[in-house]
C-alpha cells in the first residue's frame, strides 16, 4: 500500500509537469501564429507582448480619426444653423424696420394733411388746396363773391326758373352749375357729385378758367 501510494504521487507530479510544458508550448505556438507572415522571431512572454500591442495601437488611431470627423460633422452642422439663424433674424429685423418706416411715413402724411371745416370757409379753402394742385387759377375773394350771388352759400341750392331750369337742367351747387357742364369740368380727386360743396366749387372754377381766364374774372351770370 506504501509503495502503491508513493507512485501515485509521483504521477502526480509528472502529470503536472507534463500539463505545465504543454500549455507553455501552446502558448508559444499561439505567439509564433500570430506573427507576421506566420514566421517567428521570438519566442515565450517578450514575443507574445509585442504581438499583443500592435492591434490595440492601430484601432486607438481609427478611433480618434473617427470622432474627429464626426466632431468636424458636427460643427457644420451648427455653424450652418447659426448661419440660417443669423440670416432669419437679420430678415426679420429689415422687415420690421420696413414696416415701422411705412407706419411713420403714413403718420407724417396723416399729420401734414390739412383738416377744413365743414363750413363755406372750409370748402373754400379746400377748394384753393385742389385748384393750386391742378393749376386752376383763382382766389379766396373770387370764389366766396361768385358763391354769395349765386347761392348766398347753400351747396344745396337748385335753380328752377331760369332757362337752364326750363331745358331740363337747372343751375345746382354754391356756383350754380348745370350738370353737363359739372360733368365736363369735373375735376378728377374730387367726388363726382354736383352737389358736393369742393367738387362744385372747383368744377365751376376749372369751367370759368377756361372761358374766362379765372373765376376771379367773373362778375356776373356765366
Amino acid at each position: 500500500m506504501s509503495s502503491a501510494s508513493g507512485h501515485g504521487r509521483r504521477l502526480t507530479r509528472s502529470h503536472r509537469a507534463s500539463i505545465t510544458g504543454v500549455a507553455a508550448l501552446g502558448a508559444a505556438s499561439l505567439a509564433l501564429t500570430l506573427l507576421p507572415g506566420g514566421g517567428a522571431t521570438e519566442t515565450g512572454a517578450h514575443g507574445m507582448a509585442s504581438v499583443a500591442m500592435v492591434a490595440p495601437q492601430g484601432t486607438g488611431q481609427m478611433q480618434a480619426k473617427v470622432v474627429e470627423q464626426h466632431a468636424a460633422a458636427d460643427k457644420r452642422v451648427k455653424d450652418r444653423a447659426a448661419r440660417e439663424k443669423a440670416t432669419a433674424k437679420a430678415k426679420a429685423d429689415a422687415q420690421a424696420k420696413k414696416r415701422a418706416g411705412q407706419k411713420t411715413a403714413a403718420s407724417r402724411t396723416a399729420a401734414r394733411k390739412p383738416v377744413y371745416a365743414n363750413n363755406l370757409n372750409g370748402w373754400i379753402r379746400e377748394a384753393l388746396a385742389v385748384m393750386k394742385a391742378k393749376g386752376i387759377p383763382g382766389s379766396y375773394n373770387g370764389l366766396h363773391r361768385n358763391i354769395m350771388r349765386e347761392s348766398t352759400g347753400n351747396p344745396r341750392a337748385k335753380n328752377g326758373w331760369d332757362i337752364n331750369a326750363r331745358n331740363g337742367t337747372p343751375s345746382i351747387g354754391l356756383l350754380q352749375v348745370i350738370q353737363p357742364t359739372f360733368n365736363a369740368y369735373h375735376v378728377s380727386g374730387t367726388p363726382h357729385d354736383i352737389y358736393h360743396p369742393v367738387s362744385n366749387i372747383v368744377a365751376a372754377a376749372n369751367y370759368a378758367a377756361a372761358r374766362y381766364g379765372s373765376i376771379d374774372n367773373v362778375n356776373g351770370a356765366y
